[in-house]
């Protein structure tokens, strides 16, 4: 685990964000209905992407109605059920927390924790790892067990000097880094460590940020490159996926005028005219958490950025396809 906080985010996208923080403070008190409405949309969208993240097949809209109506999805299992109920619960958790105003410490890790594994592994649930394990794809390897009480005890120390030694975005950041470099339960190290970089945030005024599981790839290799000592990718992409639910809630909260922009987003219409894909695809892409894109009011709304990096991912998908199946017919 990197014991020195060292690297920052890039100058132009940390002070875009605190601009919008400050533009997010002159909505208050926020309309309830309107608030409401976001964090409700949040809660599922934060528990989609993150369960994804891990291998949670449930999608989009799937989350959604196990969620809101307690559906159950057929074909689906009962562990990526509990996965979204414990999810959702844990974000609750997380709420109340704030609400109390209480410092964070061990007893809340373990609780939280133990919301997120509840019905799916009861024994290891917000009990640390007695065994060694490795991180499937990364560079890192957590530390022996029997040193997890000191390094989250140190974690937690690091956490209270740092409030005000470091921004809040770039805190956020770390504690999700720093925590998941412990690697402290055999399972839900990610969700857990998500959950706490969305404390920090909601502490301190910013909406939550949803690591999208369309970035996913994305978002492994900005870790990979945090665990040579090369955080500054990481930094980056934590701070757009900041930037991002600020862009929503301000969008969300804003007077619409004619004039307004939704700072970089574009309707579906616009998109369909960009790429090759039609309206109806895209909006089922958003839907199924495929297109990075995001809701202002009614409509479903997405960047170039996101329209071109999908063209991209399918062309080399093709291609990779197309390499496949020649080599197949070669020798078949």
């Amino acid at each position: 685990m990197t014991s020195d906080i060292s690297g920052s985010m890039d100058p132009k996208l940390f002070a875009s964000i605190e601009g919008k923080k400050r533009e997010l403070d002159r909505f208050r008190s926020f309309p309830e209905a309107i608030i409401k409405k976001l964090n409700e949309q949040f809660t599922i969208e934060w528990t989609f992407n993150s369960n994804a993240i891990e291998g949670n097949t449930l999608s989009l809209r799937e989350t959604e109605l196990v969620i809101n109506r307690g559906l159950t999805i057929g074909n689906k299992s009962l562990k990526e059920h509990f996965e979204v109920i414990n999810h959702k619960k844990g974000i609750e958790f997380l709420e109340k927390f704030i609400e109390k105003k209480k410092e964070l410490d061990e007893t809340f890790i373990k609780d939280l924790h133990g919301i997120i594994l509840r019905n799916i592994d009861d024994q290891q649930a917000g009990m640390y790892r007695n065994t060694r394990v490795r991180i499937l794809g990364s560079v890192h390897i957590p530390l022996n067990p029997i040193k997890i009480p000191f390094l989250i005890n140190e974690f937690l120390a690091w956490h209270h000097n740092s409030r005000y030694r470091i921004s809040i975005p770039e805190l956020a950041a770390w504690v999700h880094y720093r925590f998941v470099c412990i690697h402290p339960f055999i399972d839900g190290n990610g969700r857990t460590s998500r959950l706490l970089m969305n404390l920090v945030l909601i502490q301190n005024g910013y909406p939550p940020a949803v690591i999208l599981n369309v970035d996913r790839k994305k978002y492994h290799q900005v870790l990979k490159q945090a665990d040579i000592d090369k955080p500054g990718d990481f930094l980056n992409f934590i701070g757009r996926s900041i930037e991002r639910s600020l862009i929503i809630y301000l969008n969300g909260l804003a007077p619409i005028t004619e004039s307004s922009t939704h700072q970089g987003y574009i309707p579906l219409k616009e998109a369909a005219e960009y790429c090759d894909y039609s309206i109806e695809y895209l909006s089922l892409l958003a839907r199924k958490g495929l297109l990075p894109a995001v809701k202002f009011r009614r409509n479903w709304m997405t960047t170039r950025e996101a329209i071109d990096n999908y063209v991209k991912e399918k062309r080399r998908a093709l291609v990779h396809k197309g390499i496949k199946n020649t080599h197949h017919s070669k020798y078949r």
